[in-house]
């Protein structure tokens, strides 16, 4: 069957951009746009690439072989995805260098290489502006998504550990079609090769799946059933051709299947943000619902909800407490933020900054997301109580607040948290009648507490 081709990715100069542009125009909107300019000085494009535009597998395998990675055979179904393989860097390599090379091999793909948390000193490239707004590798950097020992082991270090990755594939070598991890953005920068890219936009992505949405196309090149999905013929879908040194950006929810054209190195990051929040959660409580279904049997058991919850984290990446803590914590930090931004504020102009209006932006994301919870009482169920005093006492916590306020200084062109974050934070400990939150409720007070407090004059 052909598909049927409707619509082409929007090709722009990252370097003219400005990041207010890119959030209105693509992350707002949810829409993909492919980007170039933005990996002119990436170390990577220099050590990983041949004079002749093919990888530097020998560096590699010199400077990285022991690295054990896991790898797709392309050719080999398992379940929903690629059949995984775990071997070193040089193992792959070399399979490469032999087996593709000779045209007789089977075709594997490196795929989810950690690359950043195992060499942390070796600067392979700086995450563009545009994408810097990264809650999820920010708070993984400081902190742990599982603290349940029955979801977390300490062997998972590097593999549960952050969401930026290395791709390294031959000719031939693609990826099933497929939503991102937490239905997340994500961006992936070609550092050699060429890929094609084919996305369907989220209000089409039932098409792909069997009547009764539990089984999508793996495939959509291969003889697709019309019984099984009857919808397949009708999508229209969107297709791009990514060069070396290009940036696309992949928004949530749109379902994409890539190949790569030309021997390839890529650079994958997924994230998200205030943007796209409530994609996540909508995606968890869905999750949620299936596996709770999916062992009705047991409803009557005292541990129901914990069966699901460990599932839920198993099959999804993170579950209700998870995220409950996570958006929590973060509510915390730009609370932090808000008054660090507002106390320069009162000291030179009542006008309101992008950056002061950015974190007033992002709670009212998160609470908009928290007023979707109550139904569901997430920190009731599970226990949960976060006290914002204890956070400012937390090191980690304090490394989040400054990770994400520098980053909101570089975006917005400003250098206005001048008061240490130290200082502020021994200021703020008197500012809030309430510092516990342990429902979605005790959160939407807590925000609507903070933005009255500190940001009346700005947000509203």
């Amino acid at each position: 069957m052909v598909l049927k081709i409707g619509g082409r990715i929007e090709k722009v100069n990252g370097r003219e951009l400005t990041y207010s542009e890119f959030a209105e125009k693509y992350m707002s909107q949810n829409q993909p746009v492919l980007l170039t300019g933005l990996m002119d000085d990436w170390r990577a494009c220099k050590d990983w690439v041949l004079a002749n535009g093919k990888p530097n597998l020998h560096f590699f395998s010199t400077h990285f072989g022991k690295s054990k990675v896991q790898v797709a055979d392309c050719g080999t179904r398992e379940f929903t995805d690629q059949k995984r393989i775990e071997m070193t860097v040089t193992e792959f390599v070399d399979h490469w260098l032999r087996d593709c090379g000779a045209g007789d091999g089977s075709l594997l793909y490196l795929k989810d290489w950690h690359f950043v948390k195992e060499y942390p000193q070796y600067i392979a490239y700086r995450t563009p502006m545009d994408f810097s707004d990264d809650w999820l590798n920010f708070y993984l950097d400081k902190f742990r998504m599982h603290n349940d020992p029955d979801t977390y082991s300490e062997r998972d270090e590097i593999s549960c550990s952050d969401y930026r990755f290395v791709y390294m594939g031959s000719k031939g070598t693609w990826t099933p079609l497929h939503a991102d991890v937490f239905r997340s953005y994500s961006w992936s920068a070609n550092v050699c090769g060429k890929k094609q890219w084919y996305f369907l936009p989220p209000s089409q992505h039932h098409l792909v799946f069997d009547r009764n949405m539990k089984s999508s196309v793996y495939d959509i090149f291969a003889d697709v059933s019309q019984s099984k999905f009857p919808g397949f013929e009708k999508a229209i879908w969107w297709e791009c051709t990514q060069e070396e040194n290009e940036v696309i950006f992949v928004p949530s929810g749109w379902y994409h299947q890539v190949h790569n054209l030309e021997d390839t190195i890529s650079i994958n990051h997924n994230w998200f943000n205030g943007y796209n929040l409530s994609w996540v959660w909508d995606l968890l409580l869905k999750d949620y619902n299936e596996a709770s279904e999916y062992i009705e049997d047991l409803k009557g058991c005292d541990d129901f909800e914990e069966l699901c919850q460990r599932n839920l984290a198993a099959n999804t990446g993170m579950n209700f407490y998870d995220f409950f803590i996570f958006i929590v914590r973060f509510t915390f930090a730009n609370v932090v933020l808000l008054h660090t931004f507002a106390q320069v504020k009162n000291e030179t102009s009542r006008k309101p900054s992008k950056a002061l209006q950015h974190i007033c932006f992002n709670l009212e994301s998160i609470r908009s997301t928290a007023v979707k919870m109550k139904s569901i009482n997430t920190g009731d169920r599970q226990g949960v109580l976060l006290d914002l005093r204890k956070n400012l006492e937390d090191h980690s916590f304090i490394e989040l607040c400054a990770a994400v306020g520098k980053t909101y200084e570089l975006i917005h062109d400003t250098d206005e948290m001048t008061p240490t974050l130290l200082q502020c934070t021994e200021l703020m400990c008197t500012s809030f009648v309430r510092s516990q939150v342990q429902s979605s409720e005790d959160l939407v007070a807590f925000i609507d507490d903070a933005l009255r407090k500190l940001g009346g004059a700005f947000s509203r």
